[in-house]
């Protein structure tokens, strides 16, 4: 019963709502204009399926499964952690102070330092402040791990970077600095393809330890993954992003 009411719920709000005014524009066209009505009803039906998310798990699972992190860390031979930013506010009230990490680097943070812990090796933070208005990721996510008692000696700051080209570019030359051998990348799954190729750019082969996953492995269809929402609509414009992203990486190597 919940799952209907909420299947039902979907197509009264956006942009659920917006799909079936479209339906019923196309309708009507389909009187004046045979043709323009077929475009309207296939450009509709295209932005149906991208609002699903059935078709937004088959998508981003496709992207997000295509590296697994190592099966045994203790002996994957890392010896520094390379944590890749994604997003920072800078005015914004943490428990320790001033400025926070988004949810998606937050995530990224979190399984960064529980790597820290088991491995006990330094970690490299590579983020710089891209807006006026967004915090330096590095500089953030370098307090945040010191009140979870990361050692400041473990803890590297890379600030200059604002894409993953510069992540990998600026993290590269740490690394070569000190000397490290075997750097463990973490980023959220769906970066992760974007990550190794910028990273395989510089010479350095990681050890890809992907987290932040949006969709299982394995999932069974059930008819609510047929509603229109507009979560499943970011996730699928987020796998288009990454497509073009990498596209333009492996063209211009930016």
């Amino acid at each position: 019963m919940v799952a209907f009411l909420k299947f039902g719920a979907s197509w009264l709000l956006p942009p659920g709502i917006f799909i079936i005014l479209m339906f019923v524009l196309t309708y009507r066209l389909t009187k004046l204009n045979r043709k323009l009505a077929y475009f309207v009803g296939a450009g509709t039906f295209i932005f149906y399926l991208l609002c699903t998310g059935i078709v937004a798990d088959c998508f981003m699972g496709k992207l997000e499964h295509e590296y697994s992190p190592p099966e045994n860390l203790e002996e994957c031979g890392a010896d520094v952690i390379v944590f890749l930013g994604g997003g920072a506010i800078k005015d914004v009230q943490d428990v320790d102070g001033e400025g926070g990490l988004t949810s998606s680097a937050s995530s990224r943070l979190l399984t960064a330092v529980r790597i820290q812990r088991l491995l006990d090796v330094p970690i490299i933070l590579s983020g710089g402040q891209l807006y006026s208005d967004s915090g330096e990721e590095a500089v953030i996510a370098g307090r945040i791990l010191q009140s979870l008692d990361v050692p400041a000696d473990k803890i590297l700051l890379e600030t200059k970077s604002i894409n993953t080209t510069q992540n990998a570019v600026y993290s590269a030359e740490i690394i070569r600095e000190k000397n490290f051998k075997r750097p463990l990348v973490v980023t959220s799954a769906f970066h992760m393809r974007r990550a190794v190729l910028n990273f395989s750019r510089q010479g350095l082969e990681i050890i890809p330890y992907p987290t932040n996953f949006t969709v299982p492995k394995k999932s069974k269809f059930h008819y609510i993954s047929l509603r229109p929402q507009a979560a499943a609509l970011l996730l699928n414009v987020t796998v288009m992003q990454e497509i073009l992203r990498t596209f333009v990486t492996e063209i211009t190597g930016k």
